[in-house]
């Protein structure tokens, strides 16, 4: 068979870069090669549009192995399996435990509980976790952060009393200084003490995670891949500073720190944006030459404790980009980036229901949600293969440019001061709010596109009793907090389509909006389906038309109808043509909108028209504008 193969490749002389690149400028016709097709990422790197093994040279990537330092290719060296993990909020600790019963019969096999620091006791964590295995599930825990460390001596006390097996038990509690500072502003508490007493109260759970880098906090917030990665290494480094300068072991913090990473729409880059952490942050802990705490074979060449370098991963899909309307996109978004991190080779994965942006998810999108996860499971396989990624051209130069992003801005961060100084200071929140506003200007330009939201929308969608659930100030309310330091901006991508939409519904006008489509068939199709699909995505009611003879004829047709808008459609060298007549014809009786932006813009303007639709211009801005002279 290998034979067969180097015959049949043997036919084909190789093709040099060189040669590829003269193909490719001779088919581009004299159009510069890098603006049409070099992308140019947010995170500030370029991708060029192919790649060839040349582009391996000198790369270190490719010099690792499946579960070695530095990690880039995972911890794991047999299989790539991970934690199907689900939330639940619990309100009653008994309803709480039927819930979780049920789950772990259907694929779930990480559980996450948030609970009332008011409840807790013994009675109520005998209650919740009442006939759960905890050697065979992976169990998580949240609360009010002051009282960490009184959950976690309650845990301790309750598996002593199962007697388990606590050096098997796996899991985390979500300890996290410096999240409530971005998300709320508010900073309580002693950091180095409350998180030695925790790590000390858990001494006994060597696999519990106990101090957490939430780092999903900031994708949604809408943070760019390399600042998500750059800020939490900078936040785990703070952790590994500034309790190994209170007397801890660098191998103990290492090991009780969790990575909760955000997980965006942005396919290639989140693969090498995991691959890229591990091996950051086994470098970071190595540069404290961690001892191994008990007898270790993973020692390093200076006999550092190379197991305190796995970074440990869970991964929870973005609700950044979850929309209200066409909500079950949501589906197909969260699959994406499921796979994304599957194949990136996390150690617990969360999928957020497609309804969470606007209800508390039932029954069914729970079950959607798990059953993402299992697909790639069960059906795909995903679970059995180790870093697939690897060798990839392309992958493999878009870890080392993210890793090259992210190791900048970490380096920023430390010579100022480290990561608290910089949430203290705001200087984080600043930067991820201004990536917020940029990708909100991207979602109105429609540069960052959300299907059903701000491209090829829904027509005929209605909201109803839908409302947006956006996140809450810690007291209830949205401005009335007093905060300690800046916070985080967490409006989502789709949320001013969504107000413009929820407008326009609940004015109880529906403003109707008439293609006038005359002139050249090919252009006045594509320019009425492109006015249509702009337009519905405030809402409005739209008609498209076969065509017409005339101007005249066309708006007499659009006052039969009852237009509110009237667009006309046609090539650009007949807008000089037809425009202004049908301009004139309309008399005012409907807001006229040009489809197009053809040369002669400055004489259709001189005549008085006003409205210009195209692929230049702020959608949402434009939309606007026709908000306020429509729904009066």
């Amino acid at each position: 068979m290998a034979d067969s193969k180097e015959k049949l490749f043997s036919d084909f002389s190789p093709v040099s870069t060189e040669q590829w690149m003269e193909k490719v400028t001779a088919d581009l016709k004299g159009a510069d090669f890098e603006k049409k097709l070099v992308w140019k990422t947010n995170e500030g790197f370029k991708v060029k549009p192919f790649y060839r093994m040349e582009d391996l040279e000198g790369l270190k990537t490719t010099d690792a192995l499946p579960g070695e330092f530095p990690y880039l290719r995972g911890t794991k060296k047999n299989n790539n399996e991970w934690f199907v993990r689900q939330e639940i909020k619990v309100e009653c600790p008994k309803e709480a435990n039927a819930k979780a019963l049920d789950i772990l019969n259907k694929g779930i096999d990480s559980l996450s509980f948030h609970v009332k620091a008011s409840d807790l006791n013994a009675e109520y964590i005998e209650t919740l976790l009442k006939d759960i295995c905890a050697e065979c599930v992976e169990l998580n825990f949240a609360t009010c952060q002051g009282h960490v460390v009184e959950l976690a001596n309650l845990l301790v006390a309750y598996f002593q009393k199962k007697d388990y097996d606590l050096t098997k038990l796996q899991g985390s509690i979500n300890y996290d200084y410096f999240d409530k500072m971005l998300a709320k502003g508010k900073e309580k508490g002693d950091m180095v003490q409350t998180a030695k007493a925790l790590i000390e109260a858990t001494a006994q759970l060597p696999k519990y995670r106990v101090l957490n880098v939430n780092a999903l906090t900031l994708n949604n917030a809408g943070a760019y891949i390399s600042q998500e990665l750059g800020y939490a290494l900078a936040w785990g480094n703070e952790y590994m500073t500034q309790l190994t300068e209170a007397g801890l072991p660098a191998a103990l913090v290492a090991k009780k720190i969790k990575f909760n990473f955000g997980i965006s729409s942005n396919y290639f880059l989140e693969i090498a944006k995991f691959r890229a952490a591990r091996m950051l942050w086994a470098n970071i802990v190595a540069s404290y030459n961690p001892e191994c705490l008990r007898d270790c074979e993973n020692k390093g060449p200076k006999g550092e404790c190379r197991c305190a370098a796995k970074m440990r991963i869970h991964a929870e899909t973005s609700t950044f980009n979850l929309t209200l309307f066409d909500a079950h996109v949501n589906l197909l978004r969260t699959q994406t980036e499921a796979m994304s991190a599957a194949l990136g080779g996390v150690d617990s994965m969360t999928v957020v229901p497609f309804d969470k942006t606007y209800e508390t998810p039932d029954d069914f999108s729970e079950r959607l949600a798990r059953n993402q996860q299992l697909l790639l499971k069960e059906e795909s396989h995903f679970d059995k293969v180790i870093d697939p990624a690897a060798g990839s051209y392309y992958i493999e130069n878009l870890t080392v440019s993210i890793a090259k992003q992210a190791w900048e801005l970490f380096l920023s961060v430390e010579e100022k001061g480290g990561f608290y100084a910089a949430v203290k200071a705001g200087t984080v929140q600043a930067a991820v709010n201004e990536s917020n506003k940029a990708r909100h200007k991207a979602v109105a330009q429609r540069r960052e596109i959300l299907l059903g939201t701000n491209q090829f929308p829904n027509f005929n969608e209605k909201a109803g009793d839908k409302r947006p659930v956006e996140a809450k100030c810690c007291c209830g309310g949205h401005d009335t907090c007093e905060k300690d330091v800046a916070t985080l901006n967490f409006d989502r991508a789709a949320s001013e389509f969504e107000a413009l939409r929820l407008e326009t519904e609940a004015s109880g006008k529906r403003p109707k909006a008439f293609m006038l489509t005359i002139g050249n068939l090919a252009m006045r199709q594509a320019r009425a389906q492109y006015s249509c699909n702009f337009l519905a995505c405030a809402g409005y009611e739209v008609v498209d038309n076969l065509g017409f003879e005339t101007v005249e004829a066309g708006v007499e047709a659009a006052m039969a109808a009852k237009a509110d808008i009237v667009v006309i459609c046609s090539s650009d060298d007949e807008y000089a043509q037809y425009a202004i007549p049908a301009f004139n014809a309309l008399n005012g009786r409907a807001l006229f909108i040009v489809a197009g932006n053809p040369e002669c813009a400055e004489e259709l303007k001189a005549a008085g028209i006003e409205n210009f639709i195209h692929v230049r211009v702020n959608v949402l801005e434009t939309l606007k504008e026709f908000n306020a002279k429509l729904l009066k």
